[in-house]
C-alpha cells in the first residue's frame, strides 16, 4: 500500500514531485450531492513526459461505464493504455474483474496505476502490455470487455493498437472494445485499419450525448464513443468515417 501523509500527499515524494502532483475527485451517480453512487480519487502528475492526468476522453468513458454498469458486473475487463485508469477503476467499483495495462516500457506509469488502486482501495491486476508485442501477459488475457480512453491519438501506433484489440477480441467470443477518442485527422486511417483487422463498429455516439450536464462544463472537444467488435459475418459495416 502507498503511505499518505496528513496532507493527503504520498509520503516520501520529492519536492519536485509534490509540485507536479494534484488530486482530482470524480463522482458517479445522479449528481455530486447524492449518495446513490461513489467517487474515485485520481492522482495526477502534470509532468509533460508522463501525461498522467485525466483527459476528457477518460471522464466520458468512465461515465459510460457507470451508466452501463449492469454490463460490467462480473465481466472480465482489460483497459488498454490505462494511465490514470479512471474507466477501469469505475468498472472495478461496479463489480468487474479488471486488469489495467499500459506500455511495459513505462515502469513509472505502471507504478502510478498501483498507487491509484491503493488510494481508492480497489483491487485490480496490473500488467505491462505493449501494443503489437505478443508477450506472456497478452496471451493470459481473455476479456469480455476492452476499454480504451484516448488511445487513438498517435497514428503511428494505430496499427499495433488494432492488432492487439483484434487479438484480444478473438480470445473471447462476443467480446467488445469500447473506446472514446477525439475526432482528429486520423479518422480515415481508423476506418481503414478496422477493415484490415476484421473489425466493425456497432455503436457510435457523440461523447457528450449521455453526459450529465454538471460534468460537461469543464470538458471540450469533438469526442466520439465507439463500440467495436470482430466482423465475423463480414457484412455491412458502420465505419468510423
Amino acid at each position: 500500500m502507498v503511505d499518505y501523509g496528513d496532507d493527503g500527499e504520498p509520503a516520501g515524494t520529492s519536492p519536485a514531485e509534490e509540485v507536479m502532483t494534484t488530486f482530482s475527485r470524480h463522482h458517479f451517480g445522479s449528481s455530486e450531492d447524492t449518495a446513490d453512487g461513489f467517487s474515485v480519487t485520481i492522482i495526477e502528475n502534470m509532468k509533460e513526459e508522463y501525461g498522467l492526468f485525466v483527459w476528457p476522453c477518460s471522464i466520458i468513458l468512465a461515465e459510460y461505464v457507470w451508466q452501463q454498469k449492469s454490463r460490467f458486473t462480473s465481466a472480465s475487463v482489460v483497459e488498454l493504455g490505462a494511465g490514470t485508469s479512471l474507466p477501469g477503476l469505475v468498472a472495478a467499483k461496479v463489480g468487474a474483474d479488471v486488469t489495467l495495462t499500459d506500455d511495459s516500457n513505462r515502469s513509472e506509469v505502471l507504478t502510478h496505476m498501483r498507487r491509484q488502486c491503493d488510494l481508492n482501495d480497489i483491487k485490480c491486476k496490473i500488467h505491462g502490455l505493449t501494443w503489437g508485442v505478443w508477450g506472456t501477459q497478452t496471451f493470459c488475457l481473455c476479456p469480455n470487455i476492452i476499454l480504451g480512453a484516448d488511445v487513438l491519438y498517435d497514428s503511428c501506433a494505430f496499427d499495433d493498437l488494432f492488432a492487439t484489440v483484434a487479438f484480444l477480441l478473438q480470445s473471447t467470443p462476443s467480446s467488445i472494445f469500447i473506446t472514446t477518442y477525439h475526432n482528429r485527422s486520423g479518422h480515415h486511417l481508423i476506418g481503414f485499419l478496422m477493415v484490415k483487422w476484421g473489425l466493425k463498429c456497432v455503436k457510435l455516439l457523440d461523447g457528450f450525448s449521455f453526459m450529465p450536464s454538471y460534468k460537461t462544463s469543464s470538458l471540450s472537444g469533438n469526442i466520439q464513443l465507439a463500440e467495436i467488435v470482430l466482423d465475423t459475418a463480414n457484412g455491412d459495416e458502420k465505419k468510423l468515417m
